[in-house]
């Protein structure tokens, strides 16, 4: 995973071609068929806080964290501007303590950022640890099917890759290939979104 230094450059530099500033439609769809007594949520690699403020609105307890602490103050700031709480936390998810048990753990293009076998079943280790039992991982992972040139795109990951870092600990319930458009790309990129129960 990159480290602390290279994300702070990056929100330096306004390089931030994840940050579209839009809730995360496959986490909206996931939310609005939730049971309600499923109340807590940890974000990993929450960013300036879009989709953590969105959970907040919907009345989710949510913890999110991110290793950048530039990336933090503009989640704060956004959470002040739409008067909702978020917990948040400036930690590496790799070697963090767990924060509590959790009925959802989300990333938006973070488990693809591991690189590496050993550090994707760190994360996974990881996301298993700070879930209860029967909890639910939602993950939204770059796909080696599409082709990009050399450093365009966010890091990819094939099927197998994915199937193999998170087995046994995780059953996977969905695991789809969707292409996404975004504002900040000039074509729509193709992403897995996984959707997993700790076993």
């Amino acid at each position: 995973m990159r480290e602390k230094k290279d994300w702070e450059k990056r929100y330096d530099e306004d390089d931030m071609p994840w940050d579209t500033g839009m809730t995360e439609i496959t986490l909206i769809n996931l939310i609005n068929q939730w049971p309600k007594c499923t109340r807590r949520v940890l974000e990993v690699g929450c960013g300036t806080g879009t989709n953590a403020v969105w959970m907040a609105e919907q009345g989710l307890e949510v913890t999110a964290m991110d290793i950048s602490e530039k990336a933090l103050a503009l989640a704060e700031k956004r959470c002040a501007e739409h008067g909702v709480q978020c917990r948040l936390i400036r930690t590496d998810f790799l070697t963090c303590a767990p924060t509590g048990q959790y009925d959802l753990l989300f990333d938006r293009g973070c488990f693809h950022c591991t690189e590496g076998e050993e550090a994707r079943l760190s994360f996974v280790r990881q996301a298993a640890i700070h879930l209860k039992q029967d909890g639910y991982w939602l993950s939204l992972i770059g796909n080696k099917d599409q082709t990009m040139p050399e450093g365009k795109g966010p890091p990819r990951l094939s099927a197998a890759e994915v199937c193999t870092a998170v087995e046994p600990a995780f059953e996977i319930l969905s695991l789809q290939s969707l292409l996404k458009p975004s504002p900040k790309q000039p074509k729509p990129l193709r992403f897995w979104h996984c959707l997993m129960r700790k076993r």
